[in-house]
């Protein structure tokens, strides 16, 4: 039997390029699962090996390892940075018990990190923070901590202090137990030496650790009434009182160093072993029934109860889909039959295997509290719920983001036709915030994703991976549709050929709903003139026409539908004659009531050297962007603005230009807004167009 207490399932992420990965390869060095360290720029990474990532030297997908430190069994998960694929950080946090932010010491609190520390929040993942790059020019440690209170909101509980700073950057000072660590050589880790405090720190070493033990006791009501009393705590009462602060994420125990260097790794696998929860230590998953309702269950971390694995992510290999699972409840075998509660339907289990990047060690078995990959799974997907078939249960779904962008592509031969659809289904079972669909009206297959990278890559992959080579369209923005006004109507539908007829009368009310309502219906019938039975014929009909606006044909948004009374016929009413009527009644009255077109308006973060600060600002300006605020930070300023999506196709080019390549930006869907009409009419002139040369 695993004991579980010696068990921590975390999850590193940041910013890209501050460091994860190689803060990855670093534990995976130190821990003796890998005895030579990959670097990240020389495309080399143990956990970023897609060719796409090597080239690029960035993390596109999720990776999985574990190893040991201390006697304790680490799962650990290297997510993306880039903001084009923060899926996979959200559904990682979504089954990690524990996380490591990674913060660059001279980019500080950058916007992805906004990003992933929102979604840790709402998963309720516990954290420690490593500042990392402390020996770059412009490091400075305790700006970022700042950073982290003023941008965050968090509370980050300095453990270690830097010792030097940029080149001069030897070692941190570890305030719980008032030593040094000195790293003589940045090759090796393990070249270091315990010392005392130097002397020209001493001073503030004292002032930080006070601050630490005055955080820390607050945990615990004994240990702070005799710290008043002029009691210091042991070292073991404060780990224990920052263990339960951290769990209750009251703060997040934070610490400095250089993964490229060597420096400071071992103070934070330390502390994921002392102040990170195991799996029994972190709030059970709530169980809930199809209709998404909580029943009051909940998934017990417990091999002896009913098993409750939630699969979180389906990846394709040269041996075949695997499907990661986090087992929350129970045990798995190698040949169990379990139930999907999503589809209905039972799965055999084909093989265990346990993830090392891309490699794997074959299991017999797994139970709670694991981390590990299933083969042969053929119907499992993104977010479903592998259950025990004679205890079934589910857990909470993963909820992803529509796709704001959309490219048309062709295979460059017709050979390729089959082949593309074949790819592109794998890749969709992968990725659930990438869609393809056909376009209706050109026939054209169109693949959807969350910016121009994301779909860049995916084309990449096409090519590399499943050798279908594609020709690609100009990219399409995913403009939604809403109504301004409220509009009273009636419409009836009568027909009669011979034998019985149809026949349904509905008297309506269309206006718009709360913002991100989505659609609302209600019945204010009395009386039987419109039978109960017919309302959710009609409620479906007017929601399925809601799919194609009447101004562009774009999805409308934000409308509420009141059936305010009706008539029918005893013999030639039917719940279809009420659903021809309502799909009339939609075509009929919504454009009587204002429809407006809306656009994704995107949120810009964007960094750039001082010099160039107006250029950029003239050029979001110029691009439609509202400027929201300016921060000037030591290596440059932050420009924060919000833009329509149509205007920043090819901006990462022009930025470049504009800052002769020093620029850099990350961009994420922030709501929709409605469009100028100059634009509008442009967007609606295309698609008619379109629709006429059908």
């Amino acid at each position: 039997m695993k004991d579980l207490n010696k068990y921590r399932n975390i999850g590193i992420f940041a910013h890209v390029d501050a460091g994860k990965t190689t803060t990855t390869e670093r534990i995976l060095k130190l821990t003796g699962k890998i005895h030579k360290t990959g670097e990240v720029h020389d495309g080399e990474a143990t956990t970023d090996f897609m060719d796409q990532e090597q080239e690029r030297g960035i993390t596109i997908q999720s990776a999985a390892t574990s190893c040991e430190w201390d006697k304790h069994r680490l799962n650990i998960i290297d997510t993306p940075g880039h903001v084009d694929f923060t899926i996979e950080v959200y559904r990682s946090l979504k089954v990690l018990d524990g996380g490591v932010g990674v913060f660059c010491g001279s980019g500080g609190v950058e916007p992805q990190s906004e990003t992933n520390w929102r979604y840790a929040n709402d998963s309720e993942v516990a954290r420690i923070i490593f500042v990392n790059k402390l020996d770059r020019v412009g490091a400075d440690f305790y700006r970022v901590v700042q950073q982290v209170e003023d941008v965050l909101g968090a509370k980050p509980l300095v453990m270690t202090l830097p010792i030097g700073v940029e080149d001069d950057f030897k070692g941190v000072v570890d305030l719980l137990t008032q030593k040094a660590w000195i790293w003589s050589s940045p090759d090796n880790p393990e070249s270091y030496e315990i010392t005392d405090i130097p002397e020209d720190l001493q001073a503030k070493a004292a002032e930080w650790r006070e601050k630490l033990i005055e955080t820390a006791v607050e945990q615990d009501d004994d240990l702070l009434e005799a710290y008043l009393e002029g009691n210091e705590p042991s070292v073991e009462d404060l780990k224990r009182c920052i263990r339960k602060g951290t769990i209750n994420l009251d703060f997040f125990p934070t610490y400095c160093g250089s993964a490229f260097k060597n420096k400071g790794i071992q103070n934070v696998l330390n502390a994921v072993v002392d102040f990170l929860p195991s799996p029994t230590e972190v709030k059970p998953q709530p169980e809930i029934d199809l209709e998404g309702n909580e029943t009051g269950g909940v998934a017990t971390v417990d091999p002896d109860k009913p098993l409750r694995a939630l699969a979180f992510k389906i990846m394709d290999d040269r041996y075949g889909a695997l499907t990661f699972t986090r087992i929350y409840s129970g045990k798995l075998k190698k040949g169990d039959n379990v139930l999907n509660t999503f589809t209905g339907k039972t799965e055999r289990i084909g093989r265990i295997v346990e993830m090392h990047a891309n490699s794997r060690a074959e299991l017999e078995s797994a139970q709670a509290g694991d981390i590990v990959a299933l083969l042969g799974m053929k119907n499992t997907r993104t977010g479903h719920t592998l259950a025990d078939v004679n205890n079934p249960a589910t857990l909470e779904p993963m909820v992803f983001p529509d796709p704001v962008i959309s490219i048309a592509i062709s295979p460059k031969d017709k050979a390729g036709t089959e082949k593309m659809g074949v790819a592109l289904n794998k890749m969709v079972q992968e990725d659930p915030s990438f869609q393809v669909a056909t376009d209706e009206d050109s026939g054209e297959t169109l693949i959807k994703g969350m910016g121009e990278l994301h779909l860049d890559i995916k084309v990449d992959i096409l090519k590399r991976t499943h050798g279908v080579d594609v020709e690609m369209g100009k990219p399409q923005v995913a403009y939604r549709e809403t109504i301004t006004q409220l509009v009273e109507d009636s419409y009836t539908h009568k027909k009669q050929s011979g034998g019985s007829g149809q026949y349904g009368k509905i008297d309506y009310r269309v206006e718009p709903a709360e913002k991100n309502a989505g659609y609302e219906f209600e019945s204010l019938v009395t009386g039987g003139n419109v039978p109960r039975e017919y309302w959710g014929a009609i409620e479906k009909a007017f929601e399925s026409c809601m799919q194609e606006g009447t101004l562009a044909g774009y999805p409308l948004l934000d409308v509420k539908f009141t059936l305010l009374d009706g008539a029918f016929h005893a013999v030639d009413s039917s719940a279809l004659a009420f659903e021809i009527a309502t799909r009339a009644a939609y075509r009929q009255t919504v454009p009587k009531a204002g429809p407006q077109l809306l656009e994704p308006i995107m949120k810009v973060d964007v960094f750039t050297p001082e010099d160039n600060v107006g250029d950029v600002i003239g050029d979001l300006n110029r691009r439609r962007g509202m400027i929201k605020s300016q921060d000037a930070g030591p290596t440059g300023v932050r420009v924060k603005a919000d833009a329509p999506l149509a205007d920043m196709f090819g901006y990462i080019g022009h930025l470049r230009t504009l800052t002769s390549g020093r620029g850099q930006f990350s961009m994420e869907f922030s709501h929709y807004a409605p469009c100028p009409q100059n634009v509008a009419d442009e967007v609606i002139k295309e698609a008619r167009e379109r629709k006429e040369n059908k």
